[in-house]
């Protein structure tokens, strides 16, 4: 049974992490094959959202760690791994010109809480947790979770949950702005089902505009993030779907988009 399950439920792309017996920690072979297939979404003009789980108890418990250091280090080595790995995971999810729901099905720590937080949408199961677990190994948050979390929460939230690395449960994610929906555990394929299927439906480029656009604008001055808007807008009018969306409106039907 392969370690990353894949399906495609109309134009929906489900990903499955399925080490369960790992809590689904991702190797660097996992990890890449993960990058790769969030990559040919974001081409792939049949896939138009992506749902991200796990089997078992977990989400994803970070990397495996289990191979140990393996010798000794040459400066740069720790930098250049995490850059071409962990980093570039979250990159991928960032970038993904497709909508990415994290359907949060157990334990999400270290990379893995981050792997959630970087989707466009957090569904979580009511038996799901959260570890900033890297204070606890004496580490520092890697995976973009210094980056991530100050933008979610706010910097001081963000370091109590750095510093101190207590297990957020799901209600109190929800809370804290961490998550979308808190949903029974038996009811979250239903939900993310559901809105896999709403997302697949919507005008899949101006979704792809509007995610660039939240996301630049939280490094962006207000005089660039409005000539950003104004660019994504005129770029936008030359899709399918916007013609139809107005077409829709004027003939006071629903709109029936195509993703192009």
């Amino acid at each position: 049974m392969s370690e990353l399950e894949t399906e495609r439920g109309g134009q929906v792309s489900y990903v499955t992490l399925n080490r369960p017996d790992a809590l689904n920690a991702l190797t660097p072979a996992l990890r890449d094959r993960l990058i790769d297939l969030l990559t040919e979404a974001s081409a792939d003009p049949d896939v138009r959202a992506v749902v991200l789980t796990g089997t078992g108890r977990g989400f994803c418990a970070g990397a495996d760690l289990r191979g140990g250091a393996g010798g000794d280090r040459v400066p740069g080595d720790v930098a250049r791994v995490l850059r071409l790995g962990a980093q570039r995971l979250i990159a991928a999810v960032l970038d993904c010109e497709k909508p990415v729901i994290a359907a949060v099905n157990g334990t999400a720590a270290g990379l893995g809480a981050h792997l959630a937080f970087a989707c466009d949408l957090v569904l979580a199961a009511e038996s799901a947790r959260f570890i900033e677990v890297f204070v606890r190994r004496g580490l520092v948050p890697d995976a973009g979770g210094a980056y991530l979390l100050p933008r979610l929460l706010g910097p001081q939230r963000a370091k109590e949950l750095l510093f101190f690395g207590d297990a957020v449960s799901a209600p109190d994610a929800e809370r804290l702005g961490l998550v979308n929906r808190v949903v029974p555990d038996a009811d979250l394929p239903k939900a993310a089902r559901e809105w896999a299927n709403r997302l697949a439906a919507a005008p899949t480029r101006a979704l792809a505009l509007t995610k660039h656009l939240v996301n630049s604008s939280l490094e962006s001055d207000r005089a660039t993030a409005f000539a950003a808007e104004a660019w994504a807008q005129e770029i936008n009018m030359t899709t399918e779907d916007a013609r139809e969306g107005l077409r829709a409106f004027v003939g006071r039907r629903e709109a029936e988009f195509r993703g192009r």
